[in-house]
C-alpha cells in the first residue's frame, strides 16, 4: 500500500490532565458546541466542527481553555513502515508532538526518526520558542491522525518543570512559573528581575513570592495571614497583614507587575483588576479566577475580553483559570514607585 495523506474535515481536541469534563462543559455552556465526535483516548475528533471564520467575533475563533492543544488541520496518513511515516510527517514540517494512547512502542520510534523535540522536565525559568507544532496520534499501526497546525507551542500542549521540593513554601509556585513562561511567549515580557517591584495580593504561605523573589524582583507581600518564616526573613519581601483588595493602587503606587491568587469570586477579582487597569499604576497583572462551583462564563469572557490579555488553563491549575495581561512597551521606572507606609 503506497503512503497515502487525506485531509479530514472538522477539528480535534486534546484536553488538560482530569479536565474532559471541564472540556465537554466548556463547548457547549461557553461556545454553543454541541456535537457528536469520536475517542482516540483522551483526544475527542469532532467531525462537523464548525469552520474557522475570519471574523474575530466567532465562536470557533475564541481560545478554548480547558484544551491543552488542538488539532486544526487534521489529515489520516496511510503508510507500511516506521520510517515512512517519519518521513512523511518530516515532508510536511520539521517540528511534530506526539499524543499516544495506544501502540505505544510502534510511536516511540516514529518519535526517534523525527527531529528532537525536548519533552523533558524543564527548569525555571524558560522561554518557549515560537515556532509551530504538529501533533500526531496512531489510530491503528498503520494510520496516523495528525495536524502540522495546532494551536499550542508547546509539545503536545503541555510543559512540566522540574520541581523543587524543599524550598518553596507551596506548589502553588509552578503556576506562577507556567504563566511567566506563557506570558513571554504570547506578548514578548521579560522575566521579572532585579529593579522590579511587584505588588502580590494574599500571598500568604508564599508560593508566588518565593518565585519572584529568586527571580531577583522586590514584593510587597499583603496577606492577613504571614508568608513562610524564610521569606518573612527575605530582604527582598516587604510584607503587609491586610486584606489586599481594600488597598487602592493609589496606597500600593507604581508597580511592573501585579499579582493574585486570592480565592475569591470572579466577579470581585475582576472589578478589582479593573481598577489597577484605570489606574494606570501596573500593565502587567497575572491573577488566577478561582471556580466557586460552576463556571462563570460571562465573567471569564469579560477577562478575555480586556486589551492585551489572554485567560489560559495551565497545566498546573486545577478548576480554575489564569488571566495574563501585559504590556510591554510600557516600563516603569522602579525609583518612581511608592512605598508603602505601614500604620
Amino acid at each position: 500500500m503506497p503512503i497515502s495523506i487525506e485531509k479530514i474535515s472538522g477539528r480535534a481536541l486534546l484536553p488538560f490532565d482530569d479536565a474532559e469534563d471541564f472540556l465537554k462543559s466548556e463547548l457547549v455552556e461557553r461556545l454553543k458546541i454541541n456535537l457528536p465526535c469520536e475517542n482516540f483516548g483522551k483526544l475527542l475528533y469532532f467531525k462537523n466542527f464548525p469552520k474557522n471564520s475570519l471574523t474575530q467575533n466567532s465562536d470557533c475563533e475564541k481560545n478554548i481553555f480547558f484544551a491543552r492543544t488542538q488539532m486544526l488541520e487534521p489529515f489520516l496518513l496511510r503508510f507500511e513502515s516506521i520510517g515512512e511515516a517519519a518521513a512523511a510527517l518530516k515532508s510536511i514540517q520539521r517540528n511534530w508532538a506526539s499524543y499516544q494512547f495506544q501502540f505505544f512502542r510502534r510511536a516511540e520510534l516514529i518519535q526517534k526518526k523525527l527531529p528532537y523535540i525536548n519533552f523533558r522536565e524543564r527548569d525555571f525559568p524558560v522561554k518557549i520558542p515560537r515556532s509551530e507544532i504538529g501533533l500526531w496520534t496512531l489510530l491503528d499501526e498503520r494510520t496516523i491522525l495528525a495536524s502540522a497546525k495546532t494551536s499550542s507551542f508547546l509539545p503536545a500542549g503541555k510543559i512540566v518543570f522540574k520541581e523543587n521540593h524543599i524550598d518553596p513554601p507551596s506548589r502553588a509556585y509552578l503556576k506562577l512559573q507556567e504563566a511567566f513562561a506563557l506570558a513571554n511567549n504570547f506578548f514578548g515580557v521579560e522575566f521579572p528581575g532585579e529593579g522590579t517591584r511587584c505588588f502580590e495580593a494574599g500571598a500568604a504561605p508564599g508560593g508566588w513570592t518565593w518565585v519572584l523573589a529568586n527571580l531577583g524582583a522586590n514584593i510587597l507581600a499583603v496577606d492577613r495571614a504571614e508568608l513562610d518564616w524564610r521569606l518573612m526573613k527575605n530582604k527582598r519581601v516587604e510584607f503587609l497583614a491586610h486584606d489586599a483588595f481594600t488597598l487602592s493602587p493609589e496606597e500600593i503606587g507604581k508597580c511592573d507587575w501585579v499579582f493574585s491568587d486570592v480565592i475569591c469570586y470572579p466577579e470581585r477579582l475582576l472589578e478589582w483588576t479593573r481598577k489597577w487597569l484605570e489606574s494606570g499604576l501596573a500593565k502587567n497583572m497575572i491573577c488566577t479566577i478561582k471556580m466557586q462551583g460552576g463556571i462563570n462564563w460571562s465573567a471569564v469572557e469579560k477577562f478575555e475580553a480586556i486589551e492585551n490579555s489572554r485567560v489560559v488553563h495551565l497545566n498546573y491549575n486545577k478548576h480554575e483559570l489564569t488571566w495574563i495581561h501585559c504590556e510591554p512597551s510600557l516600563i516603569f521606572n522602579s525609583e518612581e514607585s511608592v512605598s508603602f507606609i505601614h500604620c
